[in-house]
C-alpha cells in the first residue's frame, strides 16, 4: 500500500486512523535513536531514514540522484513494517536481533531479508527497535554498504 505524501507528517495523516498512533510512536523511537548523519524523509513511498548527499555524495548506486536508503517504516496492507538495510547486510546484527526478539515479543518473528513485519500492532517491541536503531550508525552502514557493493 503506497501512500502518496510529501512529508512524514502527511504520510501518517493518510494511513488508517487506527494505525496513526502506532506509526507516530515507531517514528518517535527511530528518530530518538538514529545517529546524527541520518535524515528523515519520504523515500519510496514510505517514511525513510537516509544518508543524505551531504554525508554520502555518491548517493544510492541504483539511482545516484537519490540519497542512500538505510531504514524505512511503513503502513502496509496487512502489517506495519520496519525495513532495516543494516540487518540485511550485517549477519552479526541480524543474529543479535533474532536472538533478542523473543525477549520482547510473544509473537513469532515475521521477517524477510530487511523487512520486519508486525501484524499485531499492539505488540510492536518499541524498546527493541530503539536498541536496533542505535546498534548501527549511518557511517557504519556506509562502510557495510560499500563493502557489499564491491562483492557484487
Amino acid at each position: 500500500m503506497q501512500v502518496e505524501a510529501a512529508t512524514p507528517d502527511e504520510y501518517i495523516l493518510k494511513i488508517p486512523t487506527e494505525r496513526q498512533a502506532v506509526m507516530q510512536q515507531l517514528r518517535k523511537v527511530v528518530k530518538a535513536n538514529l545517529s546524527a548523519e541520518v535524515e528523515e524523509c519520504i523515500n519510496y513511498g514510505m517514511i525513510g531514514y537516509v544518508i543524505p548527499h551531504s554525508v554520502y555524495p555518491t548517493g544510492y548506486h541504483v539511482n545516484p540522484k537519490l540519497p542512500l536508503p538505510f531504514m524505512h517504516i511503513a503502513s502496509q496492507k496487512n502489517f506495519i513494517a520496519l525495513y532495516h538495510s543494516g540487518v540485511y547486510m550485517n549477519e552479526e546484527l541480524m543474529q543479535w536481533f533474532v536472538a533478542e526478539y523473543p525477549k520482547y515479543c510473544k509473537t513469532k518473528l515475521d521477517m524477510g531479508k530487511s523487512c520486519i513485519r508486525f501484524k499485531k500492532i499492539d505488540q510492536i517491541p518499541f524498546e527493541l527497535i530503539g536498541e536496533l536503531t542505535q546498534r548501527m550508525t549511518g557511517k557504519e552502514f556506509i562502510t557495510i554498504y560499500e563493502s557489499n557493493l564491491k562483492k557484487s
